[in-house]
């Protein structure tokens, strides 16, 4: 897909991406080839569940960033629970000393996330558009190719 193709749905035209982080547990550095080759497999197996499309996914030693287009019917939270969630059991399951060492109890992930949405027009750019909707001198037809730069309030 590239990244200026719309979506569609039912009754929805659509382009949402957003960037997501994950950071394991205390930070550890439990990322070896075979656990994150383990972590991406469930993170494509949940993504098709959720008809969420990963564009990229990187790991670290201590961290997964992964670049997603979504549709609006899908609530991040709930995406990134069963990400966590799923990718967690299966890379537990394996009993891999690397994690098994490093991480105790049940836990891989740290509870806290990043999520960022990113893609399309700057934010300047699209407010200065919506509040020019109504200005009484604006020119019938289409909009302005550059909106007017924006004063701070």
């Amino acid at each position: 897909m590239k990244s200026n193709d719309f979506r569609n749905g039912r009754h929805v035209v659509y382009k949402l991406h957003a960037h997501l982080v994950l950071v394991t547990k205390y930070r550890k550095k439990v990322m070896t080839d075979r656990v994150s080759d383990d972590l991406k497999e469930a993170f494509y197996e949940v993504a098709s569940r959720y008809e969420v499309t990963i564009e990229a996914v990187e790991t670290d030693s201590n961290y997964v960033r992964l670049l997603i287009a979504y549709p609006p019917k899908v609530q991040l939270s709930k995406l990134v629970m069963s990400l966590k969630t799923i990718s967690s059991m299966r890379v537990r399951a394996h009993g891999w000393p690397e994690v098994t060492k490093a991480l105790f109890g049940d836990h891989f992930w740290s509870p806290s996330y990043c999520v960022v949405s990113c893609g399309g027009a700057p934010l300047d750019v699209i407010r200065a558009y919506v509040e020019d909707q109504q200005a009484p001198n604006r020119p019938k037809g289409r909009p302005r190719a550059k909106p007017p730069g924006l004063t701070p309030p």
